[in-house]
Formats: C-alpha cells, sequence, structure tokens
C-alpha cells in the first residue's frame, strides 16, 4: 500500500524551517520526501491524502511514561494504588489514549507492576491493543524501605548480587529498559532529593549487567553525585537532575552522545496548578516543584547550549496531571527554558525518536512512517497540538490509526 500525502507544510523534527511538500509513504516508510520548489512529478500512490495546507510533522515522543500511573482525561483515579486487574484496564487505556493525542512512540520510566509492560508491548504489535510504540519497563526499583512500591521478590535485597538478579529478571520478562531510582524524592519524603540510595557498587553492578544482557538504564537523579553515579553506569534517560551543579553539567555535556534529558517539567508545573480538596496534602509536592521549577530554569537552558539532547516527557498520570495532556511539555519548554517552538518540537520528535533507538521521529526517507497531519502550524503556535480535534492524521507504522476520511481519494 502506498500513501501519498500532498499539499502539506513539513515540520520534518530536526528543528529546520518548515517548507511546502508531499511525503509517500510505502508500507511502513517514508519512500519520498519532496519539496514543492524541487518541481518534481508527483508519484502515483494507492491512496492520495490532500493535505490541504496543513503541517505533517513526526509523531510525539514521550520519553518518560508511566502507563500504570492511572489517571487520564477520560478517567480520574483518586487513588495511585490499583488492583492488578485495574493496572491492566488503566495502561492498555492511557496507550490508547496517547495515541489518539499524537504520541506514537513512548520510552517507559516505570510501572507499579511487575510484567505487565513487556505483555502490552507485545500485544501492541500483534495488533491486539491499540498504542504506540513501546519501550516498556517493570516496577521501579528502589532499595527496600526507600522511595517507590513494595517491590518484593528478587527487586529486594541490598548488594551487587542484588543487582544482577534484579537485571536478569528483566531480561527474562522481556523489559528493555530497567528504571533506578538512585535519589531520594522531596515530594514523598520531604528533604531527601539529595539522598544517594544506593552505593556505587550497587550501581555499577546494575550497569554491568544491563550491558551484557542488552538493556537500556532509566535512572531518577536529582543530586550531582547520583547524576554521575547514574552516567558512570551507562544509564541513556535521565530524569530530573534539578540540582546538578556546573562541574555536573560539563560531566552531562562529555556524555551527551550516549545520555538523554528529561526534567519532568509536566508533574512540577501541574503540582503548583493543582487546587485539591482539604482532605489532599500537596504541602510537600508543591514545594518540592517550585524547588526543581526553579533551579531548572537555569539548568535546562545550560544542558540545551552544551548539546545534551533533551527530550519530553513529565511524568504524567496523576489526578491533576493526566495522561493526554502530555503535550504540555511542549509549551513549557517554550515558556520556561526559552527554547524556541522549533526548538520544542525537536525535543518532542526527532530526540525522542533517537531515545528510542529507532528511525522515527523524523520526516526523512526511510524512517518509519509515524506521522501526524496537524490543523494549524505548531512551529507557530505549539498549543494547536493540546486539543485532538486538531490531529486530521494520526498514521502510526504506515497504517491510519486517524483517517482523515474526507481528504482521502482512491
Amino acid at each position: 500500500m502506498n500513501t501519498l500525502i500532498k499539499n502539506v507544510r513539513i515540520f520534518d523534527g530536526t528543528g529546520a524551517p518548515s517548507y511546502d511538500g508531499a511525503v509517500l509513504v510505502s508500507g511502513n516508510r517514508i519512500a519520498k520526501v519532496l519539496r514543492a520548489d524541487d518541481d518534481a512529478d508527483l508519484p502515483d500512490a494507492d491512496q492520495v491524502i490532500d493535505g490541504e495546507g496543513k503541517t505533517l510533522m513526526p509523531g510525539l515522543v514521550d520519553a518518560h511514561t508511566h502507563l500504570t500511573w492511572g489517571s487520564s482525561i477520560e478517567k480520574i483515579y483518586h487513588q495511585f494504588i490499583l488492583s492488578e486487574d485495574e493496572y491492566n484496564v488503566a495502561a492498555r487505556r492511557n496507550a490508547r489514549v496517547l495515541l489518539d493525542h499524537g504520541f506514537t512512540s513512548l520510552y517507559s520510566a516505570g510501572a507499579l507492576t511487575d510484567g505487565l509492560e513487556p505483555a502490552l508491548h507485545d500485544e501492541i504489535d500483534s495488533g491486539k491493543t491499540v498504542g504506540p510504540r513501546l519501550i516498556p519497563s517493570t516496577i521501579e526499583r528502589s532499595p527496600e524501605g526507600e522511595e517507590g512500591v513494595d517491590t518484593g521478590g528478587v527487586f529486594h535485597g541490598r548488594g551487587p548480587d542484588a543487582m544482577r538478579e534484579f537485571v536478569q529478571h528483566c531480561k527474562d520478562t522481556g523489559v528493555e529498559s530497567i528504571k533506578l531510582v538512585v535519589s531520594g524524592e522531596d515530594a514523598l519524603k520531604p528533604d531527601t532529593a539529595m539522598d544517594i540510595l544506593y552505593t556505587e557498587e550497587e550501581i555499577q553492578a546494575a550497569g554491568e549487567a544491563a550491558k551484557d544482557a542488552g538493556l537500556w538504564i532509566a535512572a531518577h537523579t536529582y543530586s550531582p553525585k547520583a547524576i554521575r553515579m547514574a552516567i558512570d553506569a551507562g544509564a541513556r534517560a535521565l530524569y530530573h537532575c534539578s540540582f546538578a551543579d556546573d562541574e555536573t553539567v560539563d560531566y552531562m555535556a562529555k556524555h551527551k552522545d550516549s545520555i538523554f534529558y528529561s526534567p519532568g517539567t509536566g508533574v512540577s508545573v501541574a503540582a503548583l496548578e493543582a487546587n485539591p480538596p482539604p482532605h489532599v496534602d500537596m504541602t510537600h509536592m508543591k514545594a518540592s516543584a517550585a524547588a526543581r521549577m526553579e533551579a531548572e530554569k537555569t539548568l535546562v537552558p545550560k544542558l540545551k547550549e552544551a548539546g545534551v539532547r533533551i527530550c519530553i516527557g513529565g511524568d504524567y498520570g496523576f489526578p491533576f496531571n493526566p495522561h493526554g495532556t502530555n503535550a504540555r511539555d511542549i509549551l513549557h519548554y517554550v515558556e520556561y527554558f526559552g527554547f524556541t517552538p522549533t526548538e520544542a518540537l525537536k525535543a518532542a520528535t526527532m530526540n525522542g525518536g533517537e531515545l528510542m533507538g529507532l528511525e522515527t521521529g523524523q520526516v526523512k526517507e526511510g524512517y518509519l512512517a509515524d506521522l501526524l497531519l496537524v490543523d494549524g502550524d505548531p512551529t507557530q503556535n505549539p498549543a494547536v497540538l493540546l486539543d485532538a480535534n486538531n490531529l486530521a492524521m494520526i498514521m502510526l507504522d504506515g497504517d491510519l490509526h486517524k483517517a482523515p476520511s474526507e481528504l482521502v481519494t482512491a
């Protein structure tokens, strides 16, 4: 099946200026990208979509996804811990909601139950379940008695051998990225963000085992020491990093070709905006969010200037920060960090695609056909991406998840 998408304004994901043109999709790949000023004849295709001047761009990538954090714009949970059955229902709903809102790839930052995400990944790949591409994870690993969920079994225990057992378990169950909580979390336990939850020997053992198993590591890190430990262990995705000093910024820049950074801005902004009922105490969460945002307003621009690849993804899934609002991160990067709209869109597309380790996130010949047709120009007004009604077409792997029926001709 060949699909020609013509008469569109193309934002290719790289941050370069948009241009008028057309794209030919063959199977699940982008076969040709044509510029209008090339004056080339448009190729024949099985179906033609006339974009009518709309913006064609890569699908969005959330680099810090928690599908088992249940709340979405379709259903709010006022409790965080759910039954096993409800985790399964919520995760599958959230995957579909994110695809409905233009997210064609998700990099998991950990789950609240073991084994769910690898199974969901397989169901999506087989077509049994609707959802984006997924790098699956498992329960976020914290030492026993520290932040995180009671993980039980091989997840508990201290020492390098326990870390190796955890990595092997992840490999055996189909996990592709393990999540290590290296720093404490002020939002849960005040004044713990600078705490280090693991020994260097434990983190190194996890890093060596993950490398041997062919797995990636995503790390929850706030302090300079935690960031350095995660990088030295080979972590691919670094989250938060809010209190990095200048020396740590330099260290991250030194490793910019091997790491990706996602500050988690969405949850911070949403926590500060939240107006909870009297019986819900968000005092610690709001104080932590304010401190993080103040630090990140300086940190994130420094890392961008240093060439560190910054992605979007903001701990969505709380009642005050539900799945389906994830594209707010793009606006946050413009408002709080001084990104241009195209720089923020690059973080949401090209950089995210590179994190996924897949040929996605760009409108480029040979790349996977994960594409959005947007009614509006996100490079001028990224807010158009917040409304799913502005997504005239959502294409994943060459298939039309949302077809612009009025624009398709045989």
